[in-house]
């Protein structure tokens, strides 16, 4: 039997490491579905949704290097997009197949004809169509390459009559080449970068995922110069554990320590991010920028001095040329600052909440006492995300995955299908808003389908939390925002995973342990205070006049309960800001 095009595009896909494709199989890809199964090696995973396909897919191209997504004709190819945005944007390199209509049907308003140029091309590096045998193998590989060291989006558009045919030997290369490079600046530049630490004193160093392989060198820089170490969401995981001189995070989701520290600077050295926004930023101190993507250099900030290099390299050429500094005054100010925030975020653990009103910050720190050392952790975008990067902490072996470059809803549960499938093994929570995980509920049961033991964790607010935050800072009274939901632990039962529902906050502790030893997976809904406020390091002024006339307006449209509910609920955030 002659080895179909179908059979020759898995072989390639195994040959650059696939392990699995994650899509609902249909019509164009049955021949393709069809090869995955007599190759044996490969597995075909049925999500229920494209969409988390392609998280999973991101996920686990994140943790392991590279993965694959497909979908078929039509709708189930543009469901793909929402999670590729989120791969693409988060350098995740993501092989996606869209299946299509057949070739000689192209142009004629088939049924389920899309036009996968126009609809892919913002959110991948290589997107193209293949419609002879020829094309393919070239295309694919070119593909391959293309999302490996770009590190983003591929995608391959397949016609449905294309797989069934004989597939064709070509001239070209159909293997994937790797192999990293060293790339660091100039000896000029790093010569003039040592020069500009030495004429300053107050120097803060800020890491974004591109310091990730740097977490060494980072903290000896920091010794040298004394510098306090703050660090994006992204960089949290890579950057946070075993450095004496850090002080967490800035931007939406930060603290007012980080912030503080950049402003009180009189140096800023930003590396391997792009990250924070320009609200964020000081504007009276010197900046030097770091990155592998020298187009990336001075669009948040502006920056006195953007070197082109890889984080590691660069540092590692630095160190040797840096002197030693002696006044450590400004660094023990910033870590003063630090401990003092610390300590009032431990005040929402230690309050723990009432009935149906448990404070989300005391289930965060309790999974983060309760969670392994290696455990990967998946946060849905908006309150979820919020708890999990003020409250789990770094310990050099965990991970921690979610839609922070596109800030996509119902990322976190799709993202644990592919951290359990790529890290089998390791414990995979996820930290879920019950906005999110209603979106795409219906892949619970991919879990169970694939035995997959990952634990979920629902923030059940009753609410789209972080929406509202955003209205009443904008002065408006939140109005759309509350959730009906169902019993997130019988639907759980139902989809054949364990489920318990936690409404005090004396319970949550034992529903945890519980959840985390057991050995399938398990779904615990916890009723936390929907008044629960994430307040940013740097509070605007329009912010709180915002606040004050949303409340304003609850009250006059009868609401006094709510108002009185969000005081008592943030009596200490709002105190800091009066």
């Amino acid at each position: 039997m002659a080895k179909s095009v179908a059979d020759q595009l898995v072989e390639m896909l195994v040959n650059a490491g696939i392990k699995r494709i994650y899509a609902v199989t249909g019509d164009s890809l049955n021949e393709v579905n069809d090869a995955v199964r007599r190759e044996g090696s490969i597995q075909w995973i049925h999500v229920r949704h494209e969409e988390a396909g392609a998280y999973a897919a991101g996920a686990e191209a994140q943790l392991n290097g590279i993965a694959c997504c497909a979908g078929s004709s039509g709708p189930g190819h543009v469901h793909l997009i929402n999670g590729l945005y989120d791969a693409h944007r988060s350098g995740a390199s993501v092989i996606a197949i869209a299946s299509t209509i057949a070739s000689f049907e192209f142009g004629t308003e088939y049924f389920q004809e899309t036009n996968i140029i126009k609809l892919f091309d913002d959110c991948s590096y290589y997107n193209q169509i293949a419609t002879t045998p020829k094309q393919l193998p070239r295309m694919l590989q070119s593909a391959i390459q293309t999302a490996l060291q770009r590190k983003g989006v591929a995608v391959i558009g397949l016609p449905g009559d294309l797989t069934k045919m004989d597939a064709e030997d070509i001239e070209s290369s159909t293997q994937s080449y790797g192999g990293a490079a060293l790339i660091r600046p100039t000896d000029a530049d790093l010569q003039a970068l040592a020069a500009l630490i030495d004429q300053h004193k107050k120097i803060t160093i800020f890491c974004g995922i591109g310091a990730a392989g740097a977490h060494d060198e980072v903290v000896e820089l920091s010794k040298k110069l004394h510098a306090p170490v703050g660090y994006s969401f992204r960089g949290k995981m890579d950057i946070q554990y075993d450095n004496p001189n850090e002080i967490g995070m800035t931007g939406l989701l930060g603290l007012p320590a980080a912030f503080h520290s950049m402003h009180e600077s009189d140096l800023l050295i930003l590396l391997g991010t792009d990250f924070p926004y320009t609200p964020f930023m000081p504007t009276d101190c010197k900046i030097v920028q770091v990155d592998i993507k020298p187009e990336r250099i001075g669009r948040r900030a502006k920056v006195n001095m953007g070197l082109h290099g890889d984080v590691r390299d660069t540092l590692a050429a630095l160190l040797p040329l840096v002197a030693q500094k002696q006044d450590d005054s400004f660094l023990k100010a910033q870590l003063k600052v630090y401990a003092g925030v610390k300590e009032k975020l431990q005040t929402y653990v230690d309050e723990t909440g009432e009935k149906d009103k448990i404070h989300p910050e005391f289930v965060a720190a309790t999974i983060d006492q309760l969670a392994d050392k290696d455990a990967i952790f998946t946060v849905d975008t908006g309150m979820s995300c919020v708890w999990g990067a003020r409250y789990i902490k770094a310990t050099g072996q965990r991970k921690m995955l979610g839609s922070f470059n596109h800030g996509s809803m119902a990322n976190a549960m799709p993202q644990a299908i592919g951290a359990a499938l790529a890290c089998p093994g390791r414990q995979v929570i996820a930290f879920c808003g019950d906005g999110g995980l209603s979106m795409l509920l219906g892949d619970l049961a991919t879990i169970t389908q694939y035995k997959l033991p990952i634990k979920i964790i629902v923030f059940n607010n009753r609410s789209l939390g972080m929406v509202k935050l955003e209205m009443e800072v904008a002065g408006l009274p939140d109005w759309q925002t509350d959730m009906h939901n169902p019993d997130f632990a019988m639907v759980a039962q139902a989809m054949g995973m364990k489920g318990i529902t936690v409404k005090e906050p004396d319970d949550v502790k034992q529903a945890l342990r519980e959840a985390l030893s057991y050995r399938g997976a398990a779904l615990v809904n916890i009723m936390t205070d929907p008044n629960a406020l994430a307040m940013p390091p740097k509070i605007e002024f329009e912010q709180v006049k915002g606040m004050a006339l949303s409340m304003t307006k609850l009250i006059l449209n009868g609401r006094m309960d709510e108002v009185l509910d969000t005081v008592k609920a943030n009596y200490k955030h709002l105190k800091d800001v009066v």
